[in-house]
């Protein structure tokens, strides 16, 4: 097979789109979608969500890169590149999610900072049985930070590393976690958007991969209802022009000793703590990973190295220093998700919130905060629409068409248990 290119984009649902493309075309710089795919739901149906103009045609969008983007693909003959999205009238397609994470970062670099960017992804592994039902990936031997043949028989894992290596992804460790057959995946720290690219790319090759050894990996929030959920935790920081870490104030960050830029994000965060969760934790089963005493991002706290609250202070300081977020996961588009947290750090930083004080309680037994998100998606999103700074922040038509689409999402999961509300996302996240 001569060489093609697999040209995509991470939607409003987090489901990568895309499009092959002969070997003629990998000298190209764009291609067209159909912009009403904004308007797609999980089960197929289409609506007329805000910016879609599924009742105006359905017209094109279009996606660009530059050259240097096109990068090695982990299909035979195949390269791959994420690019832009741009309306007829070759302007930025305010729907798109890289978009509003240059934005994003574009605001930070205003202030002379740069944003850097390292997410850890959970999974769960799951199998079809006899009967074609899916159950938790046979794993006897699983541990938190387990390794080896116990924790991953069929070594799929191995063959994950190995691809990644090939292409160019620059893994920063695999590991068994909590919930046996659930791993974690973290790749290195970058610039934001790098980042982000990297990590969507790894997780669609990471469940290609898998699929191939019969293994489904899923990275919905709670796919096994007696098992833990899965996070995709968000750790920021930021260089300043002569490329020191902001964050840092010391050889240790603690809460008594984080710095004003610290301060300010912990503040934005917490300030637009409901609103981020509508925006970050987006679906019905999201809020079923998010309980109290889960170590989830629940409660609206901050501390130091605790995993219980959060936002958590890395007790690593110096170059190391950073911020991390807990309370996203996969089944949300991770530029969404990185671009919420920066506008809501920024916010914090310009308008000079007020820090509350640290958590000082265990968060199983016993907590100071008494906020927290909402108790399930109806709530969160009723709560992103009310907080109209941040969805200005984050961009008023992709904050409108997520609203108008889960919205959709409350009523279409609203009499869905177990089996069929996590089939209702589990192909798909």
């Amino acid at each position: 097979m001569k060489d093609r290119l697999r040209a995509m984009f991470c939607d409003h649902l987090s489901i990568m789109r895309g499009k092959y493309l002969p070997e003629s075309k990998i000298t190209t710089s764009s291609t067209r979608f159909c912009r009403s795919t904004f308007g797609v739901h999980y089960d197929k149906d289409l609506l007329p969500a805000p910016g879609s103009m599924m009742m105006e045609g359905l017209p094109d969008m279009e996606m660009k890169w530059q050259g240097d983007e096109i990068r090695d693909g982990w299909e035979r003959n195949t390269k791959v590149v994420l690019g832009d999205l741009y309306d007829d009238n070759d302007e930025p397609l305010g729907l798109c999610p890289r978009g509003a994470l240059k934005r994003a970062v574009t605001a930070w670099e205003a202030r002379g900072l740069t944003p850097k960017v390292g997410i850890e992804l959970e999974a769960f592994a799951l199998q079809a049985d006899e009967n074609g039902r899916l159950r938790p990936y046979d794993a006897p031997g699983g541990v938190v930070y387990g390794t080896g043949p116990l924790s991953d028989p069929m070594r799929f894992n191995d063959a994950i590393w190995e691809m990644a290596d090939r292409v160019g992804f620059a893994l920063d460790m695999i590991t068994a976690e909590y919930d046996s057959p659930q791993y974690e995946y973290t790749l290195t720290f970058g610039n934001a958007v790098e980042a982000v690219d990297n990590i969507v790319l790894f997780r669609q090759m990471a469940r290609e991969i898998a699929l191939e050894h019969g293994i489904l990996l899923t990275f919905m929030p709670k796919p096994i209802a007696e098992a833990g959920g899965s996070g995709m935790h968000i750790n920021y920081s930021f260089t300043d022009k002569n490329g020191k870490n902001a964050l840092s104030s010391g050889e240790r960050n603690t809460p008594d000793t984080i710095n004003d830029l610290a301060r300010g994000c912990i503040a934005g965060v917490l300030h637009h703590h409901r609103a981020l969760a509508g925006l970050i934790a987006p679906t019905a089963n999201s809020y079923q990973r998010l309980q109290p005493g889960s170590l989830s991002g629940f409660w609206k706290n901050w501390g130091g190295d605790h995993r219980n609250v959060t936002t958590r202070i890395s007790g690593e300081g110096g170059a190391k220093s950073r911020l991390e977020h807990r309370t996203a996961d996969a089944s949300s588009n991770p530029y969404t998700a990185v671009a919420g947290v920066l506008q809501a750090s920024l916010l914090g930083v310009e308008n000079n919130y007020t820090l509350p004080a640290y958590e000082t309680g265990d968060g199983f037994e016993r907590q100071d905060a008494t906020d927290s998100t909402a108790i399930d998606l109806k709530g969160a999103i009723s709560d992103l629409k009310n907080d109209t700074v941040f969805g200005d922040a984050v961009g008023r038509l992709l904050v409108d068409n997520h609203v108008f689409m889960k919205e959709k999402e409350v009523k279409k999961t609203r009499d869905l248990e177990g089996d069929a509300l996590r089939d209702f996302y589990v192909y798909y996240v």
